[in-house]
């Protein structure tokens, strides 16, 4: 995977052809998903396909200018920076409202990933094209108002913030939700290993606070060198990396603090309840910001624990 400020002006190019291109196809999804109950709103979608595919010949006319006929197939996939959505054909049965949400979120990353390019772009033709698509982007019409509100709930102008929310919730948020599951699972099988090869609450609790200490420090890391956020717009990688990490430790350390009780079957019984509450925790997480249904949640997040959590107690009792 390629950093964006790595890619050159061809790339560059390139990567807005397959996106709009890609934006297009997800518009034309849901025009098509929406043409039998709501027709008219899935003509406003067909319309906003057919401004995508003129953004799409403006930039390949600029790209053929400068660079010929062959253009390379880079996607968003390929670049570090871009959040990944879950692709439209594996989301059935998106509401009208979520379709619309998805769609201002697209505009709102085009026009920052419009603006990016354009200060990266070495050719003045080229930056001004990219300029004046990170214009058209922002001055789209509030696709709430283009669908006038028919279809969508009694209050929906008062949810017309919804999408930079859901923006920033998926961009800065889940971070730290990703930490927070990651430290309270990966951490159970270091954690009762030890608790069953020693018995002592003490030297379980270090071990549960190395595990988690460690599991933050490199969740940490690993978020906030993931990207540079100009392009994403997540944010310092600073403060995603600090809200990843401290994330990641609170995860570790709730089954870990309870060894500190000096005797050892208290401790266990509290840590392993406190296991089932974290393990609940986080199907309800998954369920809320990352729309998985909450059945199928906490079966993979049950299952997933509950092997890691045996696998520590077989080891530490071997």
């Amino acid at each position: 995977m390629k950093a964006f400020s790595d890619l050159t002006e061809q790339e560059i190019l390139a990567l807005a052809i397959s996106s709009e291109e890609d934006d297009s196809r997800t518009y034309l999804a849901f025009a098509h998903e929406l043409m039998d109950k709501f027709p008219a709103s899935a003509k406003v979608f067909i319309e906003m396909a057919e401004e995508e595919q003129a953004h799409k010949r403006s930039l390949t006319d600029a790209y053929q200018k400068k660079f010929g006929d062959f253009i390379p197939l880079i996607r968003r996939t390929d670049v570090r920076g871009f959040v990944q959505h879950t692709p439209v054909w594996l989301s059935k049965q998106m509401t009208l409202d979520a379709m619309r949400q998805r769609a201002e979120v697209l505009e709102l990353e085009n026009m920052r990933f419009y603006k990016q390019a354009a200060e990266q772009a070495s050719d003045p033709k080229v930056a001004q094209l990219l300029r004046d698509l990170a214009e058209a982007e922002k001055n789209h019409t509030s696709l709430a108002d283009r669908l006038g509100l028919k279809h969508l709930t009694p209050d929906a102008r008062l949810e017309e913030a919804e999408a930079r929310k859901k923006l920033f919730l998926l961009q800065v948020i889940q971070p730290g939700l990703v930490g927070l599951m990651d430290g309270s699972v990966s951490t159970l099988a270091p954690l009762f290993a030890a608790a069953f090869a020693t018995h002592d609450t003490w030297q379980t609790f270090l071990v549960g606070l190395a595990a988690s200490l460690g599991a933050g420090i490199s969740m940490g890391l690993a978020e906030g060198l993931s990207d540079d956020g100009k392009l994403s717009g997540r944010g310092r990688p600073l403060i995603r990396g600090l809200a990843s990490g401290i994330m990641t430790m609170i995860g570790g350390l709730g089954h870990a603090l309870p060894y500190l009780i000096p005797d050892f079957w208290t401790a266990t019984i509290i840590a392993t309840i406190v296991v089932f509450i974290e393990l609940w925790a986080i199907s309800w997480i998954r369920w809320k910001y990352m729309d998985t249904p909450f059945l199928r949640a906490a079966f993979q997040v049950a299952v997933g624990g509950a092997l890691v959590f045996l696998t520590g107690i077989f080891i530490g009792s071997a």
